[in-house]
């Protein structure tokens, strides 16, 4: 039996690796599970799996936590800082780390230290600080699992491979619920449309992402980290059916892909079950469902945002972790009716011209520039929120 943590057990990814426990009991056992302010679905994940410890990263949500617990076996515990602990705690073999955002790069880190094998959902932390994080993995021994689709997909074209026969990597994408679009039907989109993903059912944090093309920006740069790759090894190619997750190919001009109906639970049960591949009782996908893949080629020129990730990861230094924290603001704007779908990409390329450039940054500059970028971000969505 495999022991589990879950760091951001309440969001989408979170309880889908949940569902695929509870399908496999004998199998995982959860040790730990977090989450950031759903205190009530915390509260009913670990009462039925009884971790050992449960954290509420909202102070102001532990006391209905610690209170509905008692006389359980969990500890409880509150605060970013107790993600550290549950990610190193003694006895687990495997973090999941499902957590949204840059605040899931410290309990990565405390997780590498502890010597645990990760298996990331959280692709800003490799967007914000790849370099330092695929040394500390280096240094301590510890294998990095991607749960995203698309690089869940290339590891196991991987598998069996050497990472210096890849001669390109293909990363797809369905294009969101804009595919096809200009920017003159952009510019008055509403969250609403842009919420509404033709394939996936994701979180609303990923959906925009999705939807503007961030998503797959973030996955190029999470990419060149897991893989070792060149920029000029990396590509994004739109496949509206969601079913060839990725493509590699290699230096003899073979091409290997992996294929599956676009469900979050297959790249989550490889995972938690690697190095075996264990049975699951998933729908399975059919050929003639699909008599068509078609693909095509990005358009950078009206969804921005992809371009400005390609041109943040061949600047490097702190330029990704610029890009990532101005992004989230952006989408939370967005989210909240402050900005417009376009504008979202003015605030990021304002951030990466005017904020400081570090060439070679530290853990202490990537949360120096993650805080400026933030509070810049911040202000740029005020003045234009205000002009509107």
């Amino acid at each position: 039996m495999k022991n589990i943590t879950i760091l951001g057990s309440t969001g989408s990814i979170g309880t889908q690796a949940l569902e695929v426990i509870r399908a496999n009991p004998t199998l995982y056992h959860v040790v730990a599970l977090s989450a950031n302010s759903n205190a009530a679905l915390l509260i009913e994940q670990s009462m039925e799996f009884l971790p050992e410890v449960v954290v509420i990263t909202d102070d102001s949500k532990y006391a209905a936590v610690k209170s509905a617990l008692a006389g359980l076996p969990v500890k409880v515990l509150a605060g970013e800082a107790a993600l550290c602990e549950a990610a190193s705690l003694e006895g687990s073999d495997l973090v999941l780390t499902a957590l949204m955002g840059s605040v899931g790069l410290r309990p990565t880190i405390a997780a590498i230290e502890a010597k645990k094998t990760i298996a990331l959902a959280n692709k800003e932390t490799l967007v914000v600080a790849g370099e330092l994080i695929t040394r500390l993995a280096a240094q301590h021994g510890v294998k990095i699992i991607p749960v995203d689709s698309e690089h869940s997909a290339i590891y196991q074209c991987l598998t069996g491979e050497r990472l210096d026969t890849i001669e390109k990597i293909y990363i797809t994408a369905s294009g969101g619920p804009f595919r096809g679009k200009d920017r003159n039907f952009l510019a008055g989109v509403t969250k609403e449309q842009a919420l509404k993903h033709p394939n996936w059912v994701m979180g609303a944090k990923i959906t925009i992402d999705s939807a503007s093309l961030m998503n797959k920006g973030l996955e190029v740069i999470e990419a060149k980290w897991l893989f070792n790759l060149d920029i000029s090894q990396i590509d994004v190619i739109v496949h509206p059916q969601s079913i060839v997750h990725s493509i590699v190919q290699f230096n003899d001009g073979s091409m290997k892909a992996q294929l599956g109906l676009p469900d979050m639970k297959l790249p989550i049960h490889y995972a938690m079950a690697f190095p075996e591949r264990i049975e699951s009782k998933f729908p399975r996908f059919n050929f003639l469902d699909y008599p068509e893949f078609t693909f095509a080629k990005a358009d950078m020129d009206t969804f921005r945002n992809l371009g400005l990730a390609y041109t943040a990861l061949e600047k490097g230094g702190n330029m990704p972790c610029i890009i990532n924290a101005a992004n989230e603001v952006v989408v939370d704007a967005f989210l909240n009716d402050q900005i417009g779908f376009l504008g979202m990409s003015d605030v990021i390329a304002k951030c990466m011209s005017d904020l400081p450039f570090i060439a070679e940054p530290g853990l202490d500059n990537y949360l120096e520039t993650d805080e400026l970028t933030r509070i810049f971000a911040r202000e740029l969505v005020t003045k234009k929120h205000l002009a509107i």
